[in-house]
């Protein structure tokens, strides 16, 4: 059984932290070869698993030693029917892996899950198409019958949500919303930004946000920003604007440089972490509701350490406790 599906605690005033950036992690600190971006093939194997174990082990103990909770994101950002193709997986053996994500997972909450650092299973959901680039654009309905057969498999485990990251065009937002709601899980939709502050396809942050709580009757549970550097949306959302209201998430690149240049990229751009937790306070002063921070490409441990250490004071009631409402 999921835990918290149907009472998700990051959804009070108390800070939750996610990991970091699973991808550049593991393709730069550890030397791993990822066809596609595909950590989830990495399950396949003892040596693979065991390495993404003691990835997601080295946030819960960051959480448990600042006593705070965490949202687990499943490594299936690429386990999806497209990209599982590009790798050889048949339908059985990608629902397979799928299952064996969240069956990782599962077994750190076991360990560390408590009052103080409630543990969050969420179902990764990727783009359909890449991240960055929105090549091919699909219908609501396209979208919604392509991300359904994951999502109808989490919905089987014990995962507590689903979360679509890396978003870049609101109609597969929409078709995922609607996905989640037929396969009755808790949906967050993730958003990426150029150096604008706009999607990649040019529309607005607000229009996009607008677009799928109007299509869809505001079924996201909240939304996030993520795989941009908070540089690049400050303006976006500092204006306390009641769409604004809406994203309780940040994932932030720790390199300031474009989508592009990202690309184009041969080293990883760490950045600096404590500026990074710095530029989160910034964040938090426009953003009433925001309250899961973490990381995505070239994060690490470090960020989320400085970025929580920065944070927390922002989260402390006039005796300095925690608010844990």
């Amino acid at each position: 059984m999921a835990k918290y599906r149907n009472s998700l605690p990051q959804l009070s005033n108390r800070l939750f932290l996610t990991d970091g950036g699973l991808e550049t992690t593991l393709i730069f600190h550890e030397g791993i070869d990822l066809p596609y971006f595909a950590a989830f093939n990495l399950l396949n194997t003892e040596a693979g698993s065991a390495l993404l174990y003691q990835y997601f082990i080295s946030y819960a103990e960051l959480a448990k030693r600042v006593e705070l909770g965490l949202i687990l994101e499943s490594p299936t950002w690429r386990a999806s029917k497209d990209w599982a193709i590009l790798l050889d997986y048949s339908k059985s053996e990608l629902s397979a892996v799928n299952r064996k994500a969240i069956e990782l997972l599962e077994r750190i909450r076991k360990k560390y899950d408590s009052l103080k650092t409630p543990i969050i299973l969420s179902g990764c959901i990727g783009p359909r198409d890449d991240g960055y680039i929105p090549n091919q654009i699909m219908s609501e309905n396209e979208a919604e019958n392509y991300h359904h057969e994951q999502m109808k498999v989490f919905s089987t485990t014990t995962a507590d949500m689903l979360s679509a990251l890396t978003l870049n065009y609101s109609e597969e937002a929409i078709g995922i919303t609607r996905a989640a709601y037929k396969v009755g899980m808790p949906v967050v939709i993730s958003f990426t930004v150029e150096i604008d502050g706009c999607l990649p396809t040019g529309q607005s942050l607000k229009d996009a946000i607008q677009q799928v709580d109007i299509a869809t009757s505001a079924y996201p549970i909240y939304y996030m920003i993520n795989c941009a550097h908070p540089s690049h949306f400050l303006q976006t959302v500092s204006h306390h604007e009641v769409w604004t209201t809406r994203i309780r998430g940040v994932r932030a690149n720790a390199s300031k440089k474009s989508h592009a240049e990202l690309n184009e990229a041969s080293e990883l751009d760490a950045g600096d972490p404590k500026e990074l937790g710095k530029d989160y306070i910034q964040l938090k002063k426009y953003l009433d509701n925001l309250n899961i921070l973490g990381g995505c490409c070239g994060t690490d441990t470090r960020h989320i350490e400085q970025i929580a250490l920065s944070c927390l004071p922002l989260f402390m009631d006039a005796k300095g406790s925690k608010t844990f409402l």
